[in-house]
């Protein structure tokens, strides 16, 4: 089966209605004979403005399919497609470099875009305030608690101007309130920037909080489970019933893929 991963600009003719195109998309690790099968067929469709939260237990691959949609690896077979351009990732550490400020590391992202030089303290100084970070363009990364430095690393990630941004569980690390806190920060900027969202998590709750549609995903080789509409107003606290009585219909389900494949 023939591979392919576009990131063509999207025409304004096109007729394109997604920010991804994921199409039987599979991954397997190792030699022929001795592979390890990570993902299996994961046909999936990410539209222009949607927060999607994909779900799964420890090793299912979350990860490893938002790498390929990141264009860090390519699938095995399948194809996908991102139309807007190459996405946008951030991961579960912040990632920045602790030699340069909180703004000089955006500014790196937007040099590498070509802005220029003028524009980009300018640029800078707005994600930062976007993110609720303003003033902050001289510190230094040690001076940043680690709420901040996802900040930091959210602007950045803003700043590469995607049309989709993947997430790669990036609040797992961090206390509960400031968890909560950046919940709220992220459903801001994501309406206020109308940017796709695939966003990995293993917390049941985290998911259904953010999310317009939650995907499961079975343990290995990772597959599409099932998946649910979110159909809970913005914007929804952790402890809402309506997110809590989904979250318990969500874990049950991925109690029983759990029990399903052996795992503990």
């Amino acid at each position: 089966m023939a591979t392919e991963v576009t990131e063509q600009p999207v025409q304004q003719d096109s007729g394109v209605r997604y920010a991804a195109r994921l199409d039987q998309v599979s991954k397997s690790f190792g030699r022929p004979g001795t592979q390890q099968h990570v993902l299996d067929g994961i046909t999936l469709d990410v539209a222009p403005g949607e927060f999607v939260c994909l779900l799964g237990a420890s090793g299912c691959g979350k990860s490893t399919l938002l790498n390929l949609v990141a264009g860090l690896d390519r699938p095995s077979s399948g194809s996908i497609q991102t139309p807007g351009g190459r996405p946008a990732l951030m991961f579960q550490e912040h990632a920045l470099f602790p030699w340069l400020t909180a703004g000089r590391n955006i500014e790196l992202a937007l040099r590498l875009r070509g802005v220029p030089r003028a524009e980009r303290r300018e640029r800078a100084e707005g994600l930062l305030e976007l993110v609720r970070l303003k003033g902050a363009h001289g510190k230094r990364v040690h001076e940043l608690s680690g709420g901040m430095r996802q900040r930091v690393a959210m602007a950045r990630a803003l700043a590469q101007d995607s049309q989709l941004l993947l997430m790669d569980e990036p609040f797992a690390a961090l206390d509960a309130i400031t968890r909560d806190v950046l919940h709220e920060e992220l459903t801001r900027i994501w309406a206020e920037t109308g940017v796709s969202v695939l966003f990995v998590t293993h917390n049941v709750r985290e998911a259904v909080r953010l999310g317009q549609r939650v995907i499961l995903l079975s343990s290995r080789p990772g597959r599409i489970a099932r998946e649910w509409t979110v159909d809970i107003p913005q914007p929804r606290r952790i402890e809402d019933a309506a997110v809590a009585d989904l979250s318990v219909e969500i874990t049950e389900q991925l109690r029983g893929e759990i029990r399903r494949h052996g795992q503990h």
